[in-house]
């Protein structure tokens, strides 16, 4: 469906948020990652030049192209864009093409090219949600014409993922795909039921792993095994609570030498709160939660259901994984291994962070703004 191009630009105000969060997430990295990068490289910086090369600068060039390509132009292509990502999530588990590391097969290796699938089946999910909702959206009284085919894909997807396994993906991947269904206008009574069926397939999934149940009494009870599986999560509040107000000071932080484990991914809060302080975390989180608001203002000024949806996918995508990971780091839930978007190591998430950022400033073009100003 073509929509006629508004006259007002990109939202401006959205592109500056992004690439603040993107500028103090590689600052963050690069002590986060010096200790590291020595002992696998001998130099300090190999970590951060090929997340600033390959995660920022390709990710500045997604976010570019996608902010240009009229956000409709995915949703023609989305049948070999589903099976592309769905056999993507198979070759994980090939032999010479996947890669396993610390237990799970979360990446494909092509030559020099390493990259995570599941990242690109974040995207595809809130496209294909979008696209089903808004064509289907008179049709949810109907629980197997209207809503079953969708779960079904749901379904097939986060099964995939939970087999590399990845719970704390498949966790996101499932929030951001009943807060579509929520905001398309299922009816209340399907979302209980889905609700009550997914929390309760969770639940199982909890329990037929060992781990995920210490991790779940830990977080209860931090100090049932402080030396094995409570000692990330002890690690990581001795380092934000040690930080203060305003932190040991950039590059200082004790924890990452070797104290804390995953220092550069799912723990590099902790080592932004050790080194910084309160005050510069509440910075960062302040520009979460304003990209919130903007992106949510985006999609409620779209100028159709397809682009309201894709805006609210992508924007709780975002938010829901930077709130996840922040409140598993402060012992608000449990850990789940999620990283922290735009200031995590790891180049394919990056991409696809900045490529999504670029797909909602597409939606913002054409938009009938309101109260949105174009800064």
């Amino acid at each position: 469906m073509a929509i006629k191009k508004s006259n007002l630009k990109i939202d401006r105000g959205l592109l500056f948020i992004v690439l603040a969060l993107l500028a103090y997430g590689l600052v963050v990295l690069y002590s986060a990652s010096t200790v590291d990068s020595f002992a696998d490289f001998g130099n300090t910086n190999h970590y951060i030049i090929h997340q600033a090369l390959y995660g920022g600068g390709l990710g500045l060039i997604g976010l570019f192209v996608c902010s240009k390509i009229d956000y409709h132009y995915w949703q023609k292509y989305l049948p070999p864009l589903i099976f592309i990502s769905l056999l993507l999530l198979l070759l994980v588990k090939i032999p010479g093409l996947g890669v396993s590391a610390s237990g799970a097969d979360r990446w494909i290796h092509f030559g020099p090219i390493s990259f995570q699938p599941a990242e690109l089946s974040k995207l595809v999910v809130i496209f294909y949600l979008a696209s089903w909702v808004d064509k289907k959206r008179g049709e949810f009284h109907d629980f197997y014409y209207g809503l079953l085919p969708s779960l079904c894909i749901i379904g097939l997807f986060a099964g995939l993922i939970l087999w590399q396994p990845d719970f704390g993906t498949m966790l996101v991947l499932l929030l951001v795909a009943f807060f579509i269904l929520f905001v398309g206008g299922i009816p209340w009574k399907y979302f209980f039921y889905s609700g009550f069926f997914g929390t309760l397939s969770l639940y199982l999934f909890i329990k037929i792993e060992p781990y995920r149940v210490k991790r779940l009494a830990t977080f209860f009870n931090p100090s049932l095994d402080p030396k094995g599986i409570s000692y990330q999560i002890n690690q990581a509040l001795l380092a934000i609570g040690s930080g203060g107000w305003f932190g040991f000071g950039y590059g200082l932080s004790r924890q990452k030498h070797k104290y804390l484990p995953e220092v550069m991914n799912d723990s590099i809060f902790a080592v932004f709160g050790e080194e910084l302080g309160f005050i510069r975390v509440m910075v960062a989180i302040l520009l979460f939660a304003s990209f919130a608001v903007r992106g949510f203002q985006i999609a409620k000024n779209a100028p159709d259901n397809f682009g309201r949806l894709v805006a609210v996918g992508i924007t709780s995508w975002i938010t829901l994984q930077a709130l996840i990971n922040i409140a598993a780091i402060i012992n608000l839930l449990p850990l789940t291994g999620i990283p922290l978007p735009f200031f995590s190591y790891g180049s394919t998430a990056l991409i696809a962070n900045l490529s999504a950022v670029g797909i909602l400033l597409n939606i913002s073009r054409y938009s009938h703004r309101g109260s949105l100003k174009n800064l």
